[in-house]
Formats: C-alpha cells, sequence, structure tokens
C-alpha cells in the first residue's frame, strides 16, 4: 500500500499544479457591447434631409455591426474599436480619414488615439497627413513602439518603417470641405464640424469576451485650424480613456475637453465614487461641460456591458450593440439609447 501511494505521489503532484482552465472559459463567456459615435453637434430633423439622415444610419449600421462581428467571433475589444472605427475614417461622412475637415492652407491633418483598459496601454498620432487610416496608425504606435504618442512627420516616418502604405493629402479631401473651408476663411473663423455641415469626430469602445474594454476617437479636427491645433482625440483622458472598469470616447470642443479631461475625469468617477457610468457621464456632460460653455458627448461602456452615450447638444450620430445583442442606432436628441 505504502510503495503504491509513491509512485502515484508524482501523479498526484502533477495534477495539484495544472492550472484550471474554467476560469478562462468563464471569462470567455463573457456578454460583449460596443458603442459608437459620429460626432456630437447641432444636428436638427429640419435641416437634414432623407436621403442624408439614411446614409448616416447606414454607414453607423456598418460601423457598430463591423465592431460587434469581431467580439462575437472572439476578437479583442481591441481589434472591434479599430474595425468600427475604420468604416467611418473610409467614409466621406465623418471628419475622420476620408472627409476630413481641412485647415487653413486646405490641407488635412489627422488625429487619432486608442486605449486598453486591462494594462491601460495607449497609442496616439496628431497632425498626419497620409496615412489613409489613422487609427491603425495609433494601434501600431501602442503596439509596436516604446511610446504613446508620435506626432507630423515622425509618426508617418514610423507608419512607413511598420509597412504603412502613404496616400496622397488630396484622398482625404471632399468638395463640402472645400467648400465649408471657403465660407468659414470668408468670415474669417475656426468651425468644428459637428456645428457647420453637421460631420463629427468619430469614436468607439467596447468590451470584449475576456472582460476587456478599449477605446478609440479618430478626427480631423476643426475647419480652418492653424498653427499645427491638436484637439482632444488624440490626448490620452481627454478625448480617450480606458481602465479596467470604464471605457470612453468623447466629441465635442477639444479646448474644453482636454481642459476638463473628460475621459479620464468620467472613469475616475466610475472607479473612486463607485458611480455608475450613466451617473458619471451625465454629471461630466451635462453638468460640468455645460458650465465651461462647451458643446459635445461622450459615448461609454463599463465592466459589465453598460451602455451609456450621453450630450448636451441637439443631436449626436452614435450607435450601440448591448450585452443582450440589441442594435440601437441615433442621431437626434430625442431618440432613447
Amino acid at each position: 500500500m505504502r510503495m503504491t501511494f509513491f509512485r502515484q505521489l508524482p501523479l498526484l503532484v502533477i495534477f495539484l499544479f495544472i492550472p484550471p482552465v474554467f476560469g478562462e472559459d468563464e471569462r470567455m463567456n463573457k456578454p460583449v457591447a460596443i458603442v459608437i459615435h459620429g460626432g456630437a453637434g447641432t444636428i436638427q430633423r429640419a435641416k437634414l434631409d432623407g436621403e442624408t439622415e439614411q446614409a448616416y444610419r447606414d454607414k453607423l449600421k456598418e460601423s457598430i455591426e463591423a465592431g460587434h462581428q469581431v467580439l462575437m467571433s472572439g476578437g479583442s475589444s481591441r481589434e472591434a474599436v479599430v474595425a468600427a472605427i475604420r468604416v467611418m475614417e473610409d467614409s466621406p461622412l465623418f471628419n475622420a480619414g476620408h472627409g476630413a475637415v481641412l485647415n487653413h492652407e486646405g490641407d488635412a491633418e489627422l488625429d487619432a488615439s486608442i486605449m486598453v483598459g486591462s494594462d491601460l496601454s495607449a497609442g496616439a498620432v496628431a497632425g498626419i497627413r497620409r496615412i489613409k487610416n489613422p487609427i491603425e496608425l495609433a494601434d501600431r504606435v501602442m503596439t509596436a513602439s516604446r511610446h504613446v504618442m508620435l506626432i507630423g512627420q515622425g509618426a508617418e516616418e514610423f507608419a512607413r518603417e511598420q509597412g504603412f502604405t502613404p496616400v496622397d493629402n488630396s484622398y482625404f479631401k471632399t468638395k463640402r470641405r472645400a467648400d465649408q473651408l471657403k465660407r468659414l476663411k470668408l468670415k474669417d473663423q475656426v468651425s468644428l464640424s459637428e456645428a457647420d455641415d453637421k460631420f463629427g469626430t468619430v469614436g468607439a469602445v467596447a468590451l470584449d469576451q475576456m472582460g476587456v474594454i478599449a477605446a478609440g476617437t479618430s478626427t480631423g479636427g476643426m475647419t480652418n485650424k492653424r498653427y499645427g491645433r491638436v484637439g482632444d482625440s488624440p490626448i490620452i483622458g481627454a478625448g480617450t480613456y480606458a481602465d479596467a472598469g470604464c471605457g470612453i470616447s468623447a466629441t465635442g470642443h477639444g479646448e474644453y475637453f482636454i481642459r476638463a479631461a473628460v475621459a479620464h475625469d468620467i472613469c475616475a468617477r466610475v472607479r473612486y465614487q463607485n458611480a455608475s457610468l450613466r451617473n458619471a457621464a451625465n454629471e461630466v456632460v451635462n453638468q460640468k461641460l455645460v458650465e465651461m460653455g462647451a458643446d459635445g458627448g461622450v459615448i461609454g461602456v463599463d465592466d459589465e456591458g453598460n451602455i451609456s452615450m450621453p450630450f448636451n447638444s441637439s443631436g449626436m450620430y452614435r450607435a450601440s450593440v448591448d450585452r443582450e445583442g440589441r442594435l440601437f442606432i441615433g442621431i437626434f436628441g430625442d431618440e432613447g439609447e
């Protein structure tokens, strides 16, 4: 009996040190959720014709489904965010990628950022002019460099080293954006695209089957901007933030969102005040920003898959698929979540 026990002892030891796999399977079975935005601003039914409205709804649906499909196939929240934003960057409807607003010189200068909540890894690019999908380059900065933010020519040099194929800046330009620039130059003004012609910055936040949250944002910034102006979209903590319990992407007047550290503030309230995502986001968007005189909105997801999409303007292009798989697409302020 004694010999038999000692002969079996190595097997017992091996068995005791085999890591349990059920915990990972359990995590892999968590419900997923994703939310996107295409900009917030003065968006009114009376000024948006039926054909244009439908074009927006169709593109929002394409974007949210692209991201949700990644999540349902077991992909990461980071991959889902990139997939969803890429669709909007490729569309002339939004102020990101193709169709971005133009600066004072008539060129597109693009910004983007992405962050993963599980390890606080992040990547961002600003002032780039020749990269078709800025969100992909921001993602590569996060995964293939020792840095968080790269700008201008340096970011594009890094892109070439990483195998990105540059495009001519003319790829981003559309007649509508050129006309918008002419109008504002005559008035000597700058403008957020959301308040003029109702196009907007884009973003996505997702929760994957492993319970990891990621957030990303991409934009062309302000029409007629000068001096290398950069807004909140590529700034971690202002336009984009994600931690273990919360992810946020913002859209609006970037200078205010930077000063208020909007994205981080919301997640900090969730983490340190034990506030719900909905309450934290509403307090920042509809109280703090309003008191500062700032228009805009945010989208967010928490670690339980709860979604929030508050905005203090008349509308925000937005869509979501919640943890029950329910699809929502909205534009105007009277459309519920």
